[in-house]
């Protein structure tokens, strides 16, 4: 489950970074602000997944939750991309993000992120 957050986390940053270039190439746009705000929203979503996916790991409990809401907002866009005809993009995003929901609910996954904090400290 930490591989499947891990690569879309990758995955979101390589399409921060193609954006950044297309905005910093001269692609026209609507707003040159709304595009920034953008850029920074997919490196903030990036950034968060790669949390999510280290943490996962390590065994924190919050992470479950927080990887939901994750593959929620990626089926979010990849179901209306799927029915508008780009077929691949849509498979791309729906079908990791079905494949996580079904893992975070396993028991393998919720026995391993069962960690609530740090131990407390040895004397």
């Amino acid at each position: 489950m930490a591989l499947i957050a891990g690569a879309e986390a990758i995955a979101l940053l390589v399409a921060a970074a193609w954006y950044g270039y297309e905005l910093f190439t001269g692609s026209p746009v609507l707003s040159l602000w709304g595009a920034v705000f953008t850029l920074g929203l997919l490196l903030a979503f990036s950034a968060w997944l790669f949390a999510v996916s280290v943490f996962l790991y390590r065994g924190y409990r919050w992470t479950r939750a927080a990887a939901l809401v994750a593959q929620l907002f990626v089926l979010t866009i990849g179901v209306p991309t799927l029915t508008s005809g780009l077929v691949l993009a849509g498979l791309a995003m729906v079908v990791p993000a079905g494949v996580a929901i079904v893992l975070l609910f396993s028991n393998k996954v919720i026995s391993h992120a069962s960690r609530t904090g740090s131990p407390p400290p040895a004397l």
